[in-house]
């Protein structure tokens, strides 16, 4: 049975080559000189005595559809810094997420908070396009690669300075993900199948992490209560985007889910 993750891998490999023709892998590895100096996504995490917020720029998704009409990039992550998000994350998918490249880019230039780019990367071209743009992290999903391609990948975003959320949702995937050592272990906890959250996935799978790698819990998040109940859990750090989307006054909403304790 195919699901949403295979249609957009698979759209996503056409969009990298058509990309790549446009702009060959020779002229990005130009521009890495004149590339923004990383400034430490895992480092900011690792700083913070609370559960870290990573706040997440997100206008649609393949099941939500549109989820923020009035959507300016870089007005929301300056929103996010000021509220108090640790870090920020950019969906730069534009078939399914509504993203772009080039809001990675005017975040990067207009807040300091350090920015992930959330996307689906499958080759090292996408891994050169996000630290030309400026990114200081990128989002790695095993259910999208194969243990020698998630490994791979994994060591060129560390050759380009760039450090990795890795992120798994499958029991099975939680092995090859600690095999690498990851500083960050994100588990989404929806089921891309059915699309359902269960908040308890994260504690559930990542109830016996090695001290070297903090548990960020992904999707679900909608209330300071579930941060108190992830902490409570282990979870080191969260990343939202969807409640804050979604949300009245982002402000608000930011500042509630911050300064929760970690247990």
């Amino acid at each position: 049975m195919t699901t949403i993750l295979d249609t957009i891998v698979e759209k996503k490999r056409e969009q990298v080559a058509a990309r790549e023709a446009e702009c060959p892998m020779a002229e990005l590895e130009s521009r890495l000189a004149d590339a923004p100096a990383v400034r430490g996504f895992v480092d900011a995490i690792r700083q913070s005595h609370d559960v870290a917020l990573i706040a997440e720029i997100k206008k649609a998704s393949p099941s939500a559809g549109v989820i923020r009409e009035d959507f300016e990039p870089v007005e929301l992550a300056t929103t996010y810094a000021e509220a108090g998000a640790t870090c920020l994350s950019c969906l730069t998918d534009e078939p399914f997420f509504q993203g772009r490249l080039e809001d990675l880019v005017s975040i990067r230039e207009r807040v300091e908070r350090p920015v992930l780019r959330k996307d689906f990367l499958l080759e090292r071209y996408q891994l050169l396009e996000a630290r030309v743009a400026g990114a200081d992290a990128v989002l790695l999903i095993a259910e999208c690669l194969e243990r020698g391609q998630l490994r791979d990948l994994y060591r060129a975003a560390g050759e380009l300075g760039l450090d990795v959320l890795l992120e798994i949702y499958e029991p099975e995937n939680l092995e090859r993900a600690l095999e690498l050592d990851p500083p960050l272990l994100g588990i989404n906890n929806r089921n891309l199948k059915t699309f359902e959250t269960d908040l308890g996935h994260t504690l559930r799978l990542g109830a016996d992490l090695p001290e070297t790698t903090m548990l960020v819990a992904e999707s679900g998040i909608r209330s300071r209560r579930d941060v108190e109940f992830l902490a409570a859990g282990g979870v080191q750090a969260i990343l939202v985007g969807e409640t804050l989307m979604r949300a009245e006054s982002v402000a608000e909403k930011t500042r509630e889910l911050v300064g929760v304790p970690r247990g």
